[in-house]
């Protein structure tokens, strides 16, 4: 009788076991994806920067895997916001310009008198696609968005795609009142006179993460920061102004580039403080997993949606050693931060040169999660935890496709990168150019000639893609004149460079202000 009493006993604790095994083995992890808005390549320190200091997403990096090739899915935002959604490159989804921009013969209103007329796009994700926040409440997860949408209005919105909770997200592209409260923003209530956008939308995130933490969640925190318009308080700009100081400021701040000047340096002291707030939101999500016993089974992702604006907008920053920025067809707008922490693995800031895009993300989120990959959907995009787990990836083509014209001063192009080549066909006189990145970074090197047999199959692979696709073209506008082009692209480079030479000089002067309450913020203004 106790021999039998004692096996049971023995069966009941082994039952047991297995069940508590069986259970640790199978708890999903919590997702937080953090998306920055025109941050660029070098704009965090880990990432290089000696001018802003961001030491919360630097403790991303340094406890997680840094790719140094990691890329956005276009050079500005919708399309790259799409591809993310759908792991899709941008010529399969049909987003290929920020939602709103002009195309076809509406682009004439901008008195660019370009060679090209910008092809047609889609506005808004296709109904019927499976996102990847579809794909994770499908499994059980709870969805929360916050921030910068810009991805189609009613209809169309963050809950029509896949999200349980929205805050902040809507069809407009930047922050309609600015980074302090009142924020104008129809899905965004104002709470706190002068409260920072930034910290915010961290609020609303860390109060979701301590809401769902009995239940696996997806935690989406899109920044609208650092799009302008730029601004921070007083505080932050003072310590940006006198570390520029310190570092000794050139009397000449912009270079020429194609359409507009382009900014040389890292010296913006309002925009560090804007970078600088963003770091601060990020480290009270950060806090906020780790208060509520969260950070050992949570997936961190930090990531921007373009390169950072050298040109154009605000002329906020530089990308240095990357060429160009947001809207460029050139690495500085397209090459960004690429930041993935898996607490379970001990990368510890390891880095890692393979190219991976923004399309991988949806893949690989899955494939960490344990859960079934949608390839019929991210038809683009390839699980990369076999890199996190230091396996190679094999080499493969990456695509863009942009066939507009950018507001920073890029031109119509589709791009190909496979392994150290990268290829750039430009719409307007159908020239390619062919760059060795890993030789080559700031892509000074055009290896047309020397190299023409691998430009054109590089080519012909390009085009028989974009043809697969359905990829729509640039068209040649009958009203092009090469002069007034060039009378046009001039006159504004000349004004441009003036005024951005004179601001510039001003938000590092000790005097300047804004206005008298520094952008209706509540930093004490003296």
């Amino acid at each position: 009788m106790i021999k039998k009493i004692a096996f049971l006993l023995y069966l009941l604790l082994t039952v047991s076991c297995n069940m508590k095994q069986q259970k640790t083995k199978v708890k999903k992890p919590n997702i937080v994806f953090i998306l920055a808005d025109d941050l660029g390549y070098s704009d965090l320190s880990c990432m290089g920067s000696t001018y802003y200091e961001t030491p919360h997403i630097d403790a991303i990096a340094n406890k997680g895997m840094v790719f140094t090739n990691g890329y956005a899915g276009c050079q500005v935002c919708s399309p790259s916001r799409a591809t993310l959604m759908t792991g899709q490159f941008t010529a399969r989804h049909g987003i290929t310009d920020w939602i709103g921009a002009p195309a076809g013969e509406d682009w004439r209103h901008k008195k660019r008198f370009s060679k090209v007329l910008p092809a047609a796009y889609k506005h808004h994700i296709d109904t019927n696609a499976i996102t990847f926040p579809m794909a994770l409440k499908k499994s059980g997860y709870s969805t929360f968005f916050a921030g910068k949408w810009h991805l189609g209005d009613v209809g169309y919105s963050p809950e029509d795609y896949g999200f349980d909770i929205n805050k902040g997200g809507y069809h407009r592209g930047g922050p309609a009142g600015g980074y302090f409260s009142p924020f104008n923003n129809p899905k965004l209530e104002n709470k706190e006179k002068g409260e920072n956008l930034s910290m915010r939308l961290a609020k609303e995130t860390a109060s979701f993460i301590k809401a769902s933490k009995e239940k696996p969640f997806l935690a989406y925190l899109s920044f609208y920061a650092v799009h302008g318009p730029i601004q921070t308080n007083k505080e932050k700009w003072n310590k940006y102004r006198i570390k520029a100081e310190k570092n000794g400021i050139p009397d000449k701040g912009f270079e020429e580039g194609d359409f507009l000047p382009m900014r040389m340096y890292q010296d913006n002291p309002v925009y560090g403080g804007l970078v600088e707030t963003m770091d601060d939101a990020v480290g009270m999500v950060l806090e906020a997993l780790k208060e509520n016993g969260l950070d050992k089974n949570t997936i961190v992702i930090f990531t921007s949606d373009n390169g950072g604006v050298t040109s154009g907008d605000n002329y906020s920053t530089n990308c240095l050693p990357l060429k160009g920025g947001k809207g460029y067809q050139w690495e500085g707008g397209i090459r960004i931060p690429y930041l993935v922490k898996v607490p379970w693995l001990n990368h510890q800031g390891e880095k890692n040169d393979t190219p991976v895009a923004g399309s991988d993300f949806y893949p690989t989120i899955l494939d960490l999660a344990g859960l079934p990959l949608q390839p019929e959907s991210h038809i683009d995009g390839v699980s990369i935890k076999q890199v996190l787990h230091g396996d190679s990836l094999e080499e493969r083509p990456l695509y863009w496709h942009y066939p507009h014209y950018g507001n920073q001063g890029g031109r119509p192009v589709s791009i190909m990168r496979k392994g150290d080549w990268k290829l750039i066909h430009y719409w307007e006189d159908g020239h390619d150019e062919l760059y060795n990145l890993t030789k080559d970074i700031h892509e000074d090197n055009n290896l047309i000639t020397k190299e023409s047999n691998r430009a054109l199959e590089m080519s012909e692979v390009l085009m028989s893609w974009l043809k697969e696709v359905g990829a729509k073209y640039p068209s040649p506008d009958p009203l092009y004149d090469e002069k007034k082009e060039q009378i046009a692209v001039s006159k504004k480079k000349a004004n441009m460079f003036k005024y951005h030479e004179g601001l510039r000089k001003d938000m590092l002067s000790k005097d300047w202000e804004p206005n008298k309450t520094w952008w209706g913020s509540t930093q004490t203004v003296d």
